[in-house]
Protein backbone atom coordinates (compact mmCIF):
# COMPACT_ATOMS: atom_id res chain seq x y z
CA UNK A 1 0.00 0.00 0.00
CA UNK A 2 1.35 3.39 -1.00
CA UNK A 3 1.35 5.95 1.80
CA UNK A 4 1.61 9.70 1.29
CA UNK A 5 2.15 12.16 4.14
CA UNK A 6 3.26 15.73 4.77
CA UNK A 7 6.61 16.72 6.25
CA UNK A 8 8.07 20.24 6.40
CA UNK A 9 6.59 21.46 3.16
CA UNK A 10 7.08 18.25 1.22
CA UNK A 11 5.21 15.04 0.40
CA UNK A 12 6.66 11.74 1.57
CA UNK A 13 5.59 8.97 -0.81
CA UNK A 14 6.34 5.58 0.75
CA UNK A 15 6.07 2.52 -1.44
CA UNK A 16 7.50 1.11 -4.62
CA UNK A 17 5.96 3.71 -6.92
CA UNK A 18 7.51 6.80 -8.40
CA UNK A 19 5.06 9.58 -9.13
CA UNK A 20 5.62 12.67 -11.33
CA UNK A 21 7.61 15.55 -9.74
CA UNK A 22 9.05 13.24 -7.05
CA UNK A 23 12.69 12.32 -6.42
CA UNK A 24 14.23 9.62 -4.25
CA UNK A 25 15.29 10.75 -0.76
CA UNK A 26 17.92 8.51 0.81
CA UNK A 27 17.41 9.94 4.30
CA UNK A 28 13.72 9.03 4.53
CA UNK A 29 13.88 5.99 2.28
CA UNK A 30 10.99 7.29 0.20
CA UNK A 31 10.16 9.43 -2.78
CA UNK A 32 9.73 13.12 -2.00
CA UNK A 33 8.03 16.02 -3.79
CA UNK A 34 7.12 19.60 -3.00
CA UNK A 35 3.79 19.77 -1.20
CA UNK A 36 2.30 21.89 -4.00
CA UNK A 37 2.14 18.70 -6.11
CA UNK A 38 -0.26 17.01 -3.69
CA UNK A 39 -3.31 17.29 -5.91
CA UNK A 40 -1.36 16.12 -8.98
CA UNK A 41 0.00 13.16 -7.01
CA UNK A 42 -3.47 12.09 -5.84
CA UNK A 43 -4.90 12.41 -9.35
CA UNK A 44 -2.02 10.38 -10.78
CA UNK A 45 -2.51 7.55 -8.27
CA UNK A 46 -6.27 7.50 -8.83
CA UNK A 47 -5.95 7.44 -12.62
CA UNK A 48 -3.34 4.71 -12.36
CA UNK A 49 -5.71 2.75 -10.11
CA UNK A 50 -3.03 2.45 -7.46
CA UNK A 51 -4.35 2.08 -3.94
CA UNK A 52 -2.91 4.54 -1.47
CA UNK A 53 -3.32 5.85 2.05
CA UNK A 54 -3.57 9.64 2.19
CA UNK A 55 -2.36 11.32 5.41
CA UNK A 56 -1.32 14.65 3.91
CA UNK A 57 -3.98 17.18 4.89
CA UNK A 58 -4.52 18.01 8.53
CA UNK A 59 -7.06 20.77 8.02
CA UNK A 60 -8.00 23.11 10.84
CA UNK A 61 -11.44 22.36 12.35
CA UNK A 62 -13.74 24.60 10.36
CA UNK A 63 -17.40 25.64 10.64
CA UNK A 64 -19.68 25.69 7.60
CA UNK A 65 -18.31 28.83 5.94
CA UNK A 66 -20.97 28.88 3.23
CA UNK A 67 -23.74 28.87 5.86
CA UNK A 68 -21.92 31.49 7.95
CA UNK A 69 -21.67 33.77 4.93
CA UNK A 70 -25.36 33.38 4.14
CA UNK A 71 -26.33 34.01 7.75
CA UNK A 72 -24.16 37.12 8.15
CA UNK A 73 -26.51 39.31 6.13
CA UNK A 74 -23.44 40.74 4.36
CA UNK A 75 -23.76 38.73 1.16
CA UNK A 76 -23.45 41.21 -1.70
CA UNK A 77 -24.57 40.69 -5.27
CA UNK A 78 -21.66 40.10 -7.59
CA UNK A 79 -21.14 42.40 -10.56
CA UNK A 80 -21.22 40.65 -13.93
CA UNK A 81 -17.43 40.58 -14.35
CA UNK A 82 -16.91 39.34 -10.78
CA UNK A 83 -19.27 36.44 -11.42
CA UNK A 84 -17.53 35.69 -14.73
CA UNK A 85 -14.15 35.71 -12.98
CA UNK A 86 -15.27 33.19 -10.37
CA UNK A 87 -16.77 30.93 -13.02
CA UNK A 88 -13.49 30.99 -14.97
CA UNK A 89 -11.58 30.14 -11.80
CA UNK A 90 -13.99 27.31 -10.98
CA UNK A 91 -13.67 25.89 -14.49
CA UNK A 92 -9.90 25.77 -13.96
CA UNK A 93 -10.38 23.45 -10.97
CA UNK A 94 -10.21 26.40 -8.55
CA UNK A 95 -6.66 27.29 -9.50
CA UNK A 96 -5.56 30.51 -11.18
CA UNK A 97 -5.14 34.26 -11.12
CA UNK A 98 -7.90 36.84 -11.63
CA UNK A 99 -6.60 40.16 -12.98
CA UNK A 100 -8.98 42.97 -12.00
CA UNK A 101 -8.31 46.73 -11.69
CA UNK A 102 -7.88 48.42 -8.34
CA UNK A 103 -11.30 49.39 -6.97
CA UNK A 104 -13.16 46.69 -8.91
CA UNK A 105 -13.92 44.54 -5.85
CA UNK A 106 -11.19 41.88 -5.75
CA UNK A 107 -11.71 41.40 -2.02
CA UNK A 108 -15.38 40.51 -2.55
CA UNK A 109 -14.34 37.96 -5.17
CA UNK A 110 -11.94 36.44 -2.65
CA UNK A 111 -14.64 36.29 0.04
CA UNK A 112 -17.03 34.50 -2.33
CA UNK A 113 -14.29 32.03 -3.23
CA UNK A 114 -13.71 31.28 0.47
CA UNK A 115 -17.43 30.72 1.05
CA UNK A 116 -17.70 28.58 -2.09
CA UNK A 117 -14.77 26.31 -1.26
CA UNK A 118 -16.01 25.93 2.33
CA UNK A 119 -12.60 24.87 3.60
CA UNK A 120 -10.03 26.52 5.89
CA UNK A 121 -8.52 29.46 4.03
CA UNK A 122 -5.26 31.38 4.35
CA UNK A 123 -5.26 34.87 2.81
CA UNK A 124 -1.78 36.24 2.10
CA UNK A 125 -1.23 40.00 1.64
CA UNK A 126 1.90 42.17 1.20
CA UNK A 127 1.27 44.87 3.83
CA UNK A 128 -0.13 45.29 7.33
CA UNK A 129 -2.60 47.87 5.98
CA UNK A 130 -4.03 45.23 3.65
CA UNK A 131 -4.02 42.68 6.46
CA UNK A 132 -6.24 44.95 8.55
CA UNK A 133 -8.56 45.68 5.61
CA UNK A 134 -9.02 41.99 4.79
CA UNK A 135 -9.58 41.09 8.45
CA UNK A 136 -12.27 43.73 8.82
CA UNK A 137 -14.13 42.64 5.69
CA UNK A 138 -13.84 38.93 6.49
CA UNK A 139 -15.15 39.47 10.02
CA UNK A 140 -18.19 41.23 8.58
CA UNK A 141 -18.74 38.65 5.86
CA UNK A 142 -18.57 35.56 8.09
CA UNK A 143 -19.51 36.98 11.52
CA UNK A 144 -16.59 35.15 13.12
CA UNK A 145 -13.16 35.82 14.52
CA UNK A 146 -10.45 35.96 11.87
CA UNK A 147 -6.93 34.74 12.56
CA UNK A 148 -3.84 36.87 12.04
CA UNK A 149 -0.25 35.99 11.20
CA UNK A 150 1.98 39.03 11.14
CA UNK A 151 2.29 42.41 12.81
CA UNK A 152 3.49 40.73 16.00
CA UNK A 153 0.54 38.35 16.23
CA UNK A 154 0.22 34.62 15.56
CA UNK A 155 -3.33 33.35 15.88
CA UNK A 156 -4.22 30.57 13.47
CA UNK A 157 -7.96 30.15 12.85
CA UNK A 158 -10.09 28.56 10.05
CA UNK A 159 -9.84 31.85 8.15
CA UNK A 160 -6.49 33.54 8.73
CA UNK A 161 -4.89 36.58 7.13
CA UNK A 162 -1.11 36.68 6.90
CA UNK A 163 1.56 38.90 5.43
CA UNK A 164 3.80 37.35 2.79
CA UNK A 165 6.75 37.66 5.17
CA UNK A 166 5.02 35.72 7.97
CA UNK A 167 3.55 33.11 5.63
CA UNK A 168 7.06 32.50 4.28
CA UNK A 169 8.47 32.02 7.79
CA UNK A 170 5.76 29.50 8.75
CA UNK A 171 5.30 27.81 5.35
CA UNK A 172 6.75 24.45 6.43
CA UNK A 173 4.42 24.10 9.42
CA UNK A 174 1.19 25.50 7.91
CA UNK A 175 1.46 23.81 4.54
CA UNK A 176 -1.18 21.14 5.26
CA UNK A 177 -3.56 23.11 7.52
CA UNK A 178 -5.51 25.03 4.84
CA UNK A 179 -7.50 23.87 1.83
CA UNK A 180 -7.52 27.25 0.06
CA UNK A 181 -4.79 29.83 -0.42
CA UNK A 182 -5.79 33.35 -1.50
CA UNK A 183 -2.84 35.45 -2.69
CA UNK A 184 -3.72 39.13 -2.78
CA UNK A 185 -1.34 41.20 -4.95
CA UNK A 186 -0.15 37.85 -6.28
CA UNK A 187 2.57 39.48 -8.41
CA UNK A 188 4.68 39.41 -5.21
CA UNK A 189 4.55 35.60 -5.03
CA UNK A 190 7.26 34.76 -7.62
CA UNK A 191 9.95 36.55 -5.56
CA UNK A 192 12.69 34.08 -4.59
CA UNK A 193 11.62 33.68 -0.94
CA UNK A 194 7.88 34.11 -1.26
CA UNK A 195 7.39 31.39 -3.86
CA UNK A 196 8.05 28.79 -1.16
CA UNK A 197 4.69 29.75 0.42
CA UNK A 198 3.01 28.10 -2.56
CA UNK A 199 5.60 25.34 -3.02
CA UNK A 200 5.42 24.15 0.61
CA UNK A 201 1.60 24.11 0.71
CA UNK A 202 -0.58 21.14 -0.13
CA UNK A 203 -3.70 23.31 -0.43
CA UNK A 204 -5.74 21.87 -3.31
CA UNK A 205 -7.34 25.23 -4.16
CA UNK A 206 -5.48 28.46 -5.00
CA UNK A 207 -6.65 31.91 -5.99
CA UNK A 208 -4.43 34.80 -7.05
CA UNK A 209 -5.70 38.38 -7.20
CA UNK A 210 -3.92 41.35 -8.77
CA UNK A 211 -4.38 44.43 -10.91
CA UNK A 212 -0.90 44.02 -12.40
CA UNK A 213 0.00 40.50 -13.47
CA UNK A 214 3.27 41.15 -15.30
CA UNK A 215 6.57 41.76 -13.49
CA UNK A 216 9.48 43.72 -14.93
CA UNK A 217 11.78 40.72 -14.31
CA UNK A 218 9.32 38.42 -16.16
CA UNK A 219 9.03 36.12 -13.15
CA UNK A 220 5.25 36.22 -13.55
CA UNK A 221 5.79 33.13 -15.70
CA UNK A 222 6.30 31.30 -12.36
CA UNK A 223 2.65 31.95 -11.47
CA UNK A 224 1.61 29.20 -13.90
CA UNK A 225 3.40 26.68 -11.70
CA UNK A 226 2.66 28.22 -8.31
CA UNK A 227 -0.99 29.18 -8.51
CA UNK A 228 -2.30 28.28 -11.97
CA UNK A 229 -1.63 31.26 -14.25
CA UNK A 230 -4.02 33.90 -15.53
CA UNK A 231 -7.60 32.64 -16.01
CA UNK A 232 -9.54 35.94 -16.24
CA UNK A 233 -8.72 39.59 -16.92
CA UNK A 234 -10.52 42.92 -17.02
CA UNK A 235 -8.65 46.11 -17.78
CA UNK A 236 -9.18 49.63 -16.48
CA UNK A 237 -10.50 50.88 -19.80
CA UNK A 238 -13.28 48.26 -19.75
CA UNK A 239 -14.62 49.40 -16.36
CA UNK A 240 -13.85 53.15 -16.28
CA UNK A 241 -16.98 55.28 -16.33
CA UNK A 242 -19.08 52.30 -15.18
CA UNK A 243 -17.80 50.29 -12.24
CA UNK A 244 -14.78 52.60 -11.85
CA UNK A 245 -14.59 56.37 -11.91
CA UNK A 246 -13.96 57.97 -15.33
CA UNK A 247 -10.48 59.42 -15.52
CA UNK A 248 -8.19 61.79 -17.40
CA UNK A 249 -4.41 61.54 -17.65
CA UNK A 250 -2.49 64.80 -18.03
CA UNK A 251 1.20 64.65 -18.82
CA UNK A 252 2.98 67.93 -18.16
CA UNK A 253 6.49 68.64 -19.42
CA UNK A 254 8.60 71.07 -17.43
CA UNK A 255 11.97 72.50 -18.47
CA UNK A 256 15.02 72.32 -16.26
CA UNK A 257 16.49 75.68 -15.35
CA UNK A 258 19.61 76.72 -17.25
CA UNK A 259 21.78 75.85 -14.27
CA UNK A 260 20.06 72.46 -13.80
CA UNK A 261 20.32 71.71 -17.53
CA UNK A 262 24.05 72.39 -17.58
CA UNK A 263 24.67 70.21 -14.53
CA UNK A 264 22.39 67.45 -15.83
CA UNK A 265 24.20 67.20 -19.18
CA UNK A 266 27.59 67.28 -17.48
CA UNK A 267 26.78 64.27 -15.28
CA UNK A 268 24.77 62.30 -17.82
CA UNK A 269 27.53 62.59 -20.42
CA UNK A 270 29.87 60.76 -18.00
CA UNK A 271 27.40 57.89 -17.84
CA UNK A 272 26.80 57.81 -21.61
CA UNK A 273 30.51 57.93 -22.44
CA UNK A 274 31.13 54.91 -20.22
CA UNK A 275 28.27 52.95 -21.77
CA UNK A 276 29.53 53.72 -25.28
CA UNK A 277 33.15 52.93 -24.41
CA UNK A 278 32.29 49.55 -22.90
CA UNK A 279 29.59 48.64 -25.42
CA UNK A 280 27.04 47.92 -22.68
CA UNK A 281 23.40 47.75 -23.76
CA UNK A 282 20.73 49.19 -21.45
CA UNK A 283 17.29 47.84 -22.30
CA UNK A 284 15.83 47.03 -18.91
CA UNK A 285 16.35 46.42 -15.19
CA UNK A 286 18.49 43.31 -15.74
CA UNK A 287 21.00 45.28 -17.81
CA UNK A 288 21.11 48.02 -15.21
CA UNK A 289 21.79 45.45 -12.47
CA UNK A 290 24.83 44.30 -14.45
CA UNK A 291 26.20 47.84 -14.26
CA UNK A 292 25.48 47.97 -10.51
CA UNK A 293 27.39 44.71 -9.98
CA UNK A 294 30.24 45.90 -12.18
CA UNK A 295 30.52 49.12 -10.17
CA UNK A 296 31.65 47.08 -7.16
CA UNK A 297 34.94 46.16 -8.86
CA UNK A 298 35.39 48.80 -11.58
CA UNK A 299 36.03 52.41 -10.42
CA UNK A 300 35.02 53.77 -13.83
CA UNK A 301 31.71 51.90 -13.66
CA UNK A 302 31.10 53.30 -10.19
CA UNK A 303 31.87 56.81 -11.41
CA UNK A 304 29.43 56.37 -14.31
CA UNK A 305 26.72 54.98 -12.02
CA UNK A 306 27.04 57.85 -9.55
CA UNK A 307 26.96 60.37 -12.38
CA UNK A 308 23.83 58.78 -13.79
CA UNK A 309 22.17 58.86 -10.36
CA UNK A 310 23.05 62.52 -9.90
CA UNK A 311 21.55 63.35 -13.30
CA UNK A 312 18.35 61.50 -12.44
CA UNK A 313 18.14 63.29 -9.10
CA UNK A 314 18.33 66.63 -10.89
CA UNK A 315 15.45 65.64 -13.17
CA UNK A 316 13.37 64.24 -10.30
CA UNK A 317 13.82 67.29 -8.06
CA UNK A 318 13.81 70.23 -10.42
CA UNK A 319 12.48 73.47 -8.91
CA UNK A 320 10.25 73.68 -11.97
CA UNK A 321 8.41 70.61 -10.68
CA UNK A 322 7.67 72.29 -7.38
CA UNK A 323 6.34 75.37 -9.19
CA UNK A 324 4.08 73.22 -11.35
CA UNK A 325 2.99 71.20 -8.31
CA UNK A 326 2.02 74.45 -6.59
CA UNK A 327 -0.15 75.40 -9.59
CA UNK A 328 -1.91 72.02 -9.61
CA UNK A 329 -2.59 72.13 -5.86
CA UNK A 330 -4.07 75.62 -6.18
CA UNK A 331 -6.29 74.40 -9.02
CA UNK A 332 -7.59 71.53 -6.87
CA UNK A 333 -8.10 73.25 -3.52
CA UNK A 334 -11.38 71.41 -2.93
CA UNK A 335 -10.21 67.97 -4.08
CA UNK A 336 -8.52 65.07 -2.30
CA UNK A 337 -4.97 64.62 -3.67
CA UNK A 338 -2.33 61.87 -3.56
CA UNK A 339 1.20 62.96 -4.54
CA UNK A 340 3.57 60.14 -5.52
CA UNK A 341 7.36 60.31 -5.75
CA UNK A 342 10.09 57.81 -6.47
CA UNK A 343 12.31 58.60 -3.48
CA UNK A 344 11.80 59.71 0.10
CA UNK A 345 13.89 62.87 -0.12
CA UNK A 346 11.43 64.48 -2.52
CA UNK A 347 8.58 63.36 -0.23
CA UNK A 348 10.07 65.34 2.65
CA UNK A 349 10.89 68.32 0.42
CA UNK A 350 7.26 68.54 -0.78
CA UNK A 351 5.97 67.97 2.75
CA UNK A 352 8.02 70.89 4.11
CA UNK A 353 7.35 73.19 1.16
CA UNK A 354 3.55 72.75 1.10
CA UNK A 355 2.87 71.63 4.70
CA UNK A 356 1.43 68.32 3.49
CA UNK A 357 1.57 65.18 5.70
CA UNK A 358 4.04 62.59 4.43
CA UNK A 359 3.96 58.79 4.51
CA UNK A 360 7.10 56.73 3.85
CA UNK A 361 8.25 53.27 4.89
CA UNK A 362 9.66 54.90 8.03
CA UNK A 363 6.26 56.28 9.13
CA UNK A 364 5.01 54.35 12.21
CA UNK A 365 1.85 52.31 11.58
CA UNK A 366 -0.18 54.32 14.09
CA UNK A 367 0.82 57.64 12.52
CA UNK A 368 0.14 56.30 9.02
CA UNK A 369 -3.36 55.17 10.01
CA UNK A 370 -4.04 58.54 11.62
CA UNK A 371 -2.95 60.44 8.50
CA UNK A 372 -5.09 58.30 6.20
CA UNK A 373 -8.12 58.54 8.49
CA UNK A 374 -7.86 62.35 8.52
CA UNK A 375 -7.46 62.27 4.75
CA UNK A 376 -10.66 60.21 4.43
CA UNK A 377 -12.50 62.58 6.74
CA UNK A 378 -11.33 65.66 4.87
CA UNK A 379 -9.14 67.11 7.64
CA UNK A 380 -6.20 66.67 5.26
CA UNK A 381 -6.78 67.39 1.60
CA UNK A 382 -3.47 65.99 0.36
CA UNK A 383 -0.89 63.32 1.27
CA UNK A 384 2.57 62.88 -0.24
CA UNK A 385 4.16 59.43 -0.36
CA UNK A 386 6.83 57.35 -2.06
CA UNK A 387 5.99 53.69 -2.77
CA UNK A 388 4.20 52.61 0.38
CA UNK A 389 0.69 53.59 -0.78
CA UNK A 390 1.01 52.02 -4.23
CA UNK A 391 -1.01 49.01 -3.05
CA UNK A 392 -4.04 48.24 -0.93
CA UNK A 393 -5.30 51.66 0.16
CA UNK A 394 -9.09 51.95 -0.05
CA UNK A 395 -9.98 55.67 -0.11
CA UNK A 396 -12.82 56.45 -2.56
CA UNK A 397 -12.59 60.16 -1.66
CA UNK A 398 -9.23 60.51 -3.46
CA UNK A 399 -9.81 61.89 -6.96
CA UNK A 400 -6.54 63.59 -7.93
CA UNK A 401 -3.18 61.85 -8.31
CA UNK A 402 0.10 63.61 -9.06
CA UNK A 403 3.18 61.64 -10.06
CA UNK A 404 6.08 63.97 -9.27
CA UNK A 405 8.60 61.25 -10.11
CA UNK A 406 8.54 57.52 -10.78
CA UNK A 407 10.05 54.60 -12.66
CA UNK A 408 9.08 53.14 -16.02
CA UNK A 409 7.32 50.27 -14.26
CA UNK A 410 3.88 49.63 -15.78
CA UNK A 411 2.85 47.87 -12.58
CA UNK A 412 3.67 50.88 -10.41
CA UNK A 413 1.86 53.18 -12.83
CA UNK A 414 -1.34 51.13 -12.89
CA UNK A 415 -1.29 50.89 -9.10
CA UNK A 416 -0.92 54.64 -8.71
CA UNK A 417 -3.71 55.30 -11.17
CA UNK A 418 -5.82 52.76 -9.30
CA UNK A 419 -5.53 54.75 -6.07
CA UNK A 420 -7.93 57.39 -7.48
CA UNK A 421 -10.34 55.20 -9.46
CA UNK A 422 -12.63 53.87 -6.75
CA UNK A 423 -16.20 54.68 -7.72
CA UNK A 424 -18.02 57.54 -6.02
CA UNK A 425 -21.09 59.46 -7.19
CA UNK A 426 -20.17 62.34 -9.50
CA UNK A 427 -16.45 61.65 -9.34
CA UNK A 428 -14.04 62.17 -12.24
CA UNK A 429 -10.42 61.32 -11.49
CA UNK A 430 -7.38 63.11 -12.86
CA UNK A 431 -3.84 61.73 -12.87
CA UNK A 432 -1.07 64.27 -13.47
CA UNK A 433 2.46 63.33 -14.47
CA UNK A 434 5.08 66.05 -14.06
CA UNK A 435 8.01 65.14 -16.31
CA UNK A 436 11.36 66.88 -16.78
CA UNK A 437 11.61 67.32 -20.54
CA UNK A 438 14.69 66.30 -22.53
CA UNK A 439 15.90 64.05 -19.71
CA UNK A 440 15.71 60.30 -19.09
CA UNK A 441 12.29 60.94 -17.51
CA UNK A 442 10.87 61.37 -21.01
CA UNK A 443 11.71 57.76 -21.89
CA UNK A 444 10.59 56.58 -18.47
CA UNK A 445 7.18 58.21 -18.97
CA UNK A 446 6.91 56.68 -22.43
CA UNK A 447 7.51 53.17 -21.08
CA UNK A 448 4.92 53.43 -18.32
CA UNK A 449 2.44 55.11 -20.71
CA UNK A 450 2.13 51.75 -22.46
CA UNK A 451 0.41 50.43 -19.33
CA UNK A 452 -2.77 52.32 -20.23
CA UNK A 453 -2.33 53.02 -23.95
CA UNK A 454 -2.35 49.29 -24.72
CA UNK A 455 -5.64 48.96 -22.84
CA UNK A 456 -7.53 51.64 -24.72
CA UNK A 457 -10.25 50.56 -27.12
CA UNK A 458 -12.30 52.68 -29.54
CA UNK A 459 -15.35 54.17 -27.87
CA UNK A 460 -14.01 54.07 -24.32
CA UNK A 461 -14.93 56.96 -22.06
CA UNK A 462 -11.35 57.26 -20.89
CA UNK A 463 -9.59 60.44 -21.98
CA UNK A 464 -5.83 60.63 -22.02
CA UNK A 465 -3.40 63.47 -22.64
CA UNK A 466 -0.01 62.53 -24.04
CA UNK A 467 3.18 64.46 -23.54
CA UNK A 468 4.91 65.41 -26.80
CA UNK A 469 8.36 66.81 -27.14
CA UNK A 470 8.46 70.60 -26.48
CA UNK A 471 9.73 72.85 -29.24
CA UNK A 472 10.47 75.63 -26.75
CA UNK A 473 10.28 76.15 -23.00
CA UNK A 474 6.88 77.82 -22.98
CA UNK A 475 5.23 76.34 -26.05
CA UNK A 476 2.09 74.23 -25.76
CA UNK A 477 1.28 71.62 -28.40
CA UNK A 478 -2.01 69.80 -28.82
CA UNK A 479 -2.45 66.52 -30.66
CA UNK A 480 -6.13 65.47 -31.11
CA UNK A 481 -9.09 66.26 -28.93
CA UNK A 482 -8.04 64.03 -26.03
CA UNK A 483 -4.31 64.75 -25.93
CA UNK A 484 -2.35 67.81 -24.80
CA UNK A 485 1.08 68.95 -23.64
CA UNK A 486 2.02 71.59 -21.12
CA UNK A 487 5.46 73.08 -20.50
CA UNK A 488 6.76 75.36 -17.82
CA UNK A 489 9.99 76.92 -16.60
CA UNK A 490 11.31 78.10 -13.26
CA UNK A 491 14.70 78.83 -11.71
CA UNK A 492 17.17 77.83 -9.00
CA UNK A 493 18.76 74.50 -8.13
CA UNK A 494 17.59 71.28 -6.55
CA UNK A 495 18.46 68.56 -4.04
CA UNK A 496 19.42 64.96 -4.56
CA UNK A 497 17.19 62.04 -3.65
CA UNK A 498 17.75 58.72 -1.89
CA UNK A 499 16.91 55.40 -3.47
CA UNK A 500 14.42 52.80 -2.31
CA UNK A 501 13.69 49.23 -3.31
CA UNK A 502 10.53 48.15 -5.07
CA UNK A 503 8.13 45.67 -3.44
CA UNK A 504 8.53 41.96 -4.04
CA UNK A 505 12.28 41.87 -3.60
CA UNK A 506 13.54 43.52 -6.79
CA UNK A 507 14.86 46.83 -7.99
CA UNK A 508 12.70 48.86 -10.32
CA UNK A 509 15.52 51.13 -11.46
CA UNK A 510 15.73 52.13 -15.11
CA UNK A 511 18.06 54.41 -16.95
Amino acid sequence: MIKISFKQGTLLIQGNVRVPNAVWDERSGSFRALAMYYRDTVNYLKKSKIQFEDNVLDLLPCPDLAAAYEASGQKLKLRDYQAEALVSWGENDKWGVLVLPTGSGKTLVGIRAIAGCNTPALVIVPTLDLLEQWKKQLEGAFSMEIGQLGGGEKKILPITVSTYDSAYIHAETLGNRFGLLVFDEVHHLPAAGYRSIAEFSAAPYRLGLTATYEREDELHSELNRLVGGKVYEKQISELAGGHLAPYIIKRIAIALTEEERKEYEQHYSVFLNYIRKTGMIMKGPQDFQKLVMKSGRDPEARKALLARNTARDLAFNSDSKLEKLKEILETHKDDRVFIFTEHNRLVHLISREFLIPAITYRTPAKERSSILEKFRAGSYRAVVTSKVLDEGIDIPEANIGIIASGTGSKREYIQRLGRILRKKEGKEAILYEIIADETTETGTAKRRKEAVSTQRNPGNTVKESQMKRKKSADETESTESTESTESTESTESTENTESTESPGGGSSAHI
